[in-house]
């Protein structure tokens, strides 16, 4: 209970009382971020510190939620002092100037180049193979490789084996294995296909674009840019939405979304769901909706199989309906900035259809023009429709229009907690597949390789390998590297396909992809 006698400001520490998934109450530790009064009574914003879901759970309190016995107050800065009275400058030393302009000099030497591709290690042949049932199969060692940077960014917490495929000399034979006591056909790696060109596998994650030298790089152009935690201030730490109406749906936004500053004060946000239109009262939608002509996202549809359809838009040729679609997708991603300028995407829209029209359940965006191999942006769920299958479909359709275009893809780093669950649980299943596919023919035994898996699925090779090392499925094995099956994680990944209902049916996509290349398409 918080004591009215105890001044309580902003930046002030302090246990705050809350429901857990139990029920059951808590006193997680969290930090003031905000304090208004209505109707003479303290209203207090608390941001979660040690929350998993960062400022998901960030809400307004009352006093009698506050433990006030262990308030810990702001720490006061130290002031520095400041040279010829300016502030953030600091006082003048004709040591510290040689010493700066020194390690400018050797800074600008040593400092690699920004930007820069990832050196990858180059293989020939490269072979593993598989195996369901390996008793005596060691763990791999951790070998260094252009894999463990891009495993790191995609999966922090990373089980420790690593590995990198073993290059094979020319002259070396294909090893292969017994699966199960039955004889199975040896893999080739397969050519290249005419007119299916891909990119290189090689690239950088905006995790690992500051140099090794501590200088911070500038930040990428291109994109829906990460965001700069060190720029956060105290209006964008917070919700400024408390609830949207979206059709026949509420939702409760869980992040800043920079909406109109005169419609954050609105107790309800009204929001056309066809044309995403922000109207600030119910009377204000029913008038759009007469004069509102979509019943559909505007743009093209390049998919529909049963209710399920998808939407293209060029966010140049479309652009207010692109930045609203930003606007309320703000409201539950937190960690990219918003993008005004729409013109460098497309929106790929996912609907339901039924009588009144298509009801908008999802989208992702891309780069037109990606020098990173990515093939999202942003995506999201909306969260009425998810924990049903819908995000896997979105990332299974990203894929599918990676396959059209010849190109392997991965998904713009960081990923938000549920990016990042549900692409470790589609490339997991979707590989997982493939490797159990695999048939014994005329004695042989089967073996696959890393850039085969990557060819079938459009996935890049450094998200295949990472995957990998996440199932721990890669072991040594006399002189080799195998993927080794164990029961458990086969009858896991059946009871997951079991529940995996919703597809996509490539019949069903019709899709033809542009040279963005040429600036006049534009």
């Amino acid at each position: 209970m918080a004591d009215q006698s105890v001044d309580i400001t902003e930046g002030c520490r302090l246990p705050v009382l809350r429901k857990n998934q139990e029920n059951e109450d808590e006193w997680p530790l969290a930090e003031i971020l905000s304090v208004k009064d209505i109707s003479g009574k303290n209203l207090y914003y608390v941001h979660y510190i040690d929350s998993f879901n960062f400022k998901r759970l960030d809400e307004w309190v009352t006093p009698d939620r506050l433990d006030i016995k262990k308030l810990q107050f702001p720490k006061k800065e130290a002031k520095t002092p400041m040279k010829n009275g300016l502030p953030g400058s600091r006082p003048s030393s004709p040591e510290r100037d040689v010493k700066k302009s020194l390690d400018l000099h050797v800074q600008s030497a040593s400092a690699p180049s920004r930007g820069k591709t990832l050196p990858t290690l180059k293989r020939k042949a490269e072979s593993v193979s598989l195996a369901t049932q390996v008793t005596t199969a060691t763990p791999v060692p951790s070998l260094p490789g252009s894999a463990e940077a891009s495993q790191a960014s995609v999966y922090p917490a990373m089980r420790d084996s690593s590995f990198s495929i073993k290059s094979r000399d020319e002259h070396e034979p294909l090893t292969s294995l017994t699966t199960n006591g039955t004889s199975s056909i040896q893999r080739h790696l397969i050519p290249p296909q005419p007119g299916r060109k891909r990119k290189s596998c090689g690239g950088t994650d905006e995790d690992s674009q500051d140099s090794s030298d501590g200088i911070p790089s500038a930040p990428r152009m291109t994109g829906s840019l990460v965001s700069d935690r060190s720029h956060d201030d105290i209006v964008t730490r917070m919700k400024n939405i408390d609830c949207i109406e979206l059709g026949r749906h509420r939702l409760k936004p869980w992040y800043f979304s920079p909406y109109p500053q005169e419609l954050t004060s609105l107790p309800i946000l009204y929001l056309c769901e066809f044309c995403l239109k922000y109207l600030k009262s119910l009377k204000c939608l029913q008038r759009h909706l007469t004069k509102c002509n979509l019943r559909h996202p505007p743009g093209n549809e390049i998919y529909r199989k049963g209710t399920i359809s998808f939407f293209e838009i060029d966010g140049r040729k479309n652009k207010a309906y692109s930045q609203n679609l930003c606007l309320l997708a703000k409201c539950f991603l937190d960690h990219k900035t918003l993008y005004y300028d729409t013109d460098p995407f497309l929106f790929y829209v996912m609907t339901e259809y039924d009588s009144k029209g298509f009801h908008i359940v999802g989208y992702f965006s891309k780069e037109k023009e990606s020098t990173e191999d990515y093939n999202v942006a942003c995506i999201l769920t909306l969260p009425p429709y998810q924990r049903r299958g819908y995000g896997k479909l979105l990332i299974e359709f990203s894929y599918e229009l990676s396959k059209v275009e010849g190109k392997t893809g991965t998904p713009e780093k960081p990923l938000s907690d549920l990016g990042l669950l549900s692409y470790r649980s589609y490339w997991s299943q979707t590989i997982l597949e493939i490797l159990m596919d695999l048939k014994s023919e005329n004695g042989e035994r089967p073996q696959i390789t890393i850039n085969e898996i990557s060819e079938i699925t459009s996935v890049k090779k450094e998200d295949v390998i990472s995957t990998l090392q996440y199932l721990n499925l890669i072991n040594y094995y006399k002189g080799q590297y195998i993927l080794t099956l164990s029961e458990d994680i086969v009858e896991g990944h059946e009871r997951a396909m079991e529940k995996r209902h919703l597809r996509i049916d490539p019949k069903c996509l019709h899709f033809t992809p542009k040279d963005w290349s040429k600036r006049g398409k534009w």
